[in-house]
């Protein structure tokens, strides 16, 4: 069985910084991409960042320039650094994790984390 547990958020003022974590533990082969998803009130869930296993990174034309992302293999962690936060950045993020288990190809979520931006 795998676990995605995620930690960080909260809530902070248009411009300032907030940082989330994520651990995805198990029973796990390999884990491929690492990403994150982010929620607003009545809007669908949206792709923010993504990382491979070598370090490549893409990012969601909105946060661009302002959010990093990042992973440590060996902990099997990936992370996003939240800058020049704005109001509209407000929402729930997901983890997400493509990974392999014995079985196959598997994908895994976190449990969720609420990010409020004040303006």
């Amino acid at each position: 069985q795998v676990r995605v547990v995620q930690s960080g958020g909260g809530l902070v003022q248009a411009g300032g910084s907030l940082g989330l974590s994520c651990v995805i533990s198990g029973n796990i082969v390999r884990i491929n991409t690492m990403a994150w998803y982010r929620q607003a009130p009545g809007k669908q869930r949206e792709l923010v960042a993504v990382v491979t296993p070598g370090g490549s990174t893409n990012y969601a034309d909105s946060v661009k320039g302002r959010f990093a992302i990042s992973r440590d293999n060996a902990k099997n962690t990936v992370y996003l650094q939240m800058h020049s936060l704005k109001p509209e950045d407000t929402g729930v993020y997901y983890c997400n994790a493509e990974f392999q288990d014995f079985f196959g190809r598997k994908t895994a979520w976190g449990q969720g984390t609420q990010v409020t931006v004040s303006s």
